[in-house]
């Protein structure tokens, strides 16, 4: 059974719900978002795939634009992501937690941790485009 934070990032993001995401806070000021491993999600070694790490990352740092949009905009889009992978993860579940850094009216950057239990497992700054409606 999910709960309204993880049906709302499943709804606004779809890969979340394909790849299993689970959203335990989801606010202007943090975005926590989960992801347990699972051998389809790996390469080889029984690795999870940092596409995926990053994946998870790139869905807190949106999530986290979308709730600190200005007045007028109607959206956010990734312009420039950036990711260290610090360690691997063979197993159990890695934690996102996204907090904004700058939060303008044209941009917006977030700082994303994502951890395997007390380990850091990588660090993810982006930026991200805040849309607004075309106009004419």
């Amino acid at each position: 059974m999910t709960d309204s934070n993880t049906d709302f990032i499943r709804s606004a993001m779809p890969l979340c719900a394909h790849l299993g995401v689970e959203a335990t806070e989801a606010s202007p000021q943090r975005v926590v978002l989960t992801l347990a491993w699972r051998p389809e999600l790996c390469t080889s070694g029984g690795l999870l795939h940092g596409g995926a790490v990053m994946a998870l990352a790139d869905a807190a740092g949106g999530a986290s634009a979308f709730l600190n949009l200005p007045d007028g905009a109607t959206g956010t889009s990734t312009i420039e992501s950036k990711t260290n992978f610090l360690g691997a993860v063979t197993e159990g579940t890695v934690v996102a937690t996204a907090q904004p850094l700058h939060v303008g009216g044209m941009t917006i950057v977030i700082e994303t941790e994502v951890r395997h239990g007390d380990r850091l497992v990588a660090k993810v700054t982006q930026t991200q485009a805040v849309l607004r409606p075309r106009s004419g």
